[in-house]
């Protein structure tokens, strides 16, 4: 799978495509067209996610034919050597952009209502308030609780899936309806999206967005999955509502003097004691049900370096990761995203695409967000390829060693 030609033309170091890379966050569902340029790829595995109601079956008929059953890194490899396709790790989830999408009726107070009037439900969820035009051209509305049995029934059948893409949309604006047939869309695209449609003013509600949010968390906490949060204009709301779902069930800190004093039960507390903390890796193989995620990987991070320290505290029991996509953080090379990926720990940084369609632009688009992160880190690329890989297969499947 090397292929060094292109990196000599252009007077670059060959980029290490053997030792494997792996996509962390990607959408070629959105393009239904590309399935077939998967297997052709460079990239050894995608972590493909879902979005909306139309491409949450489509994860899985990308998955059907080189799913990426449970392994380590080096596992991986070997099967890499005996199948050179690029694998699939399918996710399920419900994304902020259409979370006005779901009524929640896990409440008592819902559950004795019944199902929502489509008009009154908009509006409440929806802001400002949308003519009865606009609410007509949406779609009805389904229950948060039919939702959440769709993903876990999902999860259930595909052992090594992700809870993703889910998160937090401050910006986010609904598009308009169509204003012409049907006929004039691109049928190569999944339905559902965007597909240049003029934005209008309408927003999703912040609390009915979080409401959805962390019933998904708390499902992937129960499930032992791993997800895959957006978050845009709300760093410190989001970190928040996270933190809710593993309150009570921090990891107790004791300073290192605290433990030799338990050793001799008669050495008092010394202030000013160096803090230590049983090292942990996200509930390895997600064999225990809690109400907070294994391991949480905050897509394209662009928060804040004050954020990205109350993530990385060590009291935190999920494994955290951040990942960062040419699209979002590159960009511009902003100073912002060059000292955020300094900070973050070598083993929780992760790299992704998040692009709509696979193929060469997806592969290329790894690289070049490989060989930023390893600039910025000032890593070789195979020490970066190759840390970067072990990173990803933690992520995906909590494993302590690899």
């Amino acid at each position: 799978m090397e292929n060094h030609d292109d990196s000599e033309r252009n007077g670059k170091e060959p980029f290490p495509w053997h030792l494997g890379v792996y996509d962390a966050h990607c959408h070629p569902t959105d393009t239904i067209a590309s399935r077939g340029k998967i297997a052709k790829m460079k990239a050894r595995a995608l972590t493909i996610m879902a979005t909306r109601g139309e491409d949450q079956d489509l994860g899985k008929d990308f998955a059907s034919h080189n799913e990426i059953k449970q392994g380590s890194h080096e596992s991986l490899a070997h099967e890499r050597d005996k199948s050179p396709e690029c694998q699939i790790v399918p996710s399920f989830g419900w994304h902020p952009w259409f979370s006005h999408q779901i009524f929640d009726d896990t409440t008592p107070e819902a559950q004795s209502g019944g199902e929502p009037d489509q008009m009154q439900h908009y509006r409440l969820v929806l802001t400002p308030s949308p003519d009865d035009g606009f609410i007509s051209s949406l779609p009805k509305p389904r229950s948060l609780s039919g939702l959440l049995m769709q993903i876990r029934g999902n999860l259930e059948s595909h052992a090594s899936a992700l809870v993703g893409e889910i998160g937090i949309d401050r910006s986010f604006r609904l598009p308009e309806h169509w204003a012409q047939e049907e006929a004039q869309r691109s049928n190569d695209l999944t339905p559902g999206g965007r597909e240049g449609r003029r934005l209008t003013p309408y927003r999703v509600d912040i609390e009915h967005q979080k409401k959805i949010l962390k019933a998904q968390l708390n499902l992937a906490g129960e499930m032992g999955r791993a997800v895959s949060v957006h978050g845009v204009a709300a760093h410190g709301v989001m970190f928040e509502l996270i933190k809710e779902t593993w309150q009570g069930h921090e990891i107790k800190i004791i300073s290192k003097r605290e433990k030799k004093r338990k050793s001799k039960p008669n050495t008092a507390p010394h202030p000013g004691d160096e803090m230590d903390v049983d090292s942990h890796d996200g509930r390895n193989g997600g064999s225990t049900s809690e109400p907070y995620p294994p391991r949480i990987c905050l897509h394209s991070y662009s928060g804040p370096l004050n954020v990205l320290e109350q993530y990385l505290y060590p009291n935190i029991p999920a494994a955290m990761f951040f990942s960062f996509s040419c699209l979002v953080n590159f960009s511009s090379r902003t100073s912002k995203a060059v000292q955020v990926i300094k900070e973050v720990p070598d083993d929780k940084i992760l790299v992704e695409s998040d692009l709509h369609s696979a193929g060469e632009e997806m592969d290329k688009l790894l690289e070049d967000a490989v060989r930023s992160v390893c600039e910025i880190k000032g890593w070789s690329l195979v020490e970066g390829v190759t840390q970067l890989g072990k990173n990803w297969a933690r992520f995906v499947f909590g494993e302590t060693e690899v």
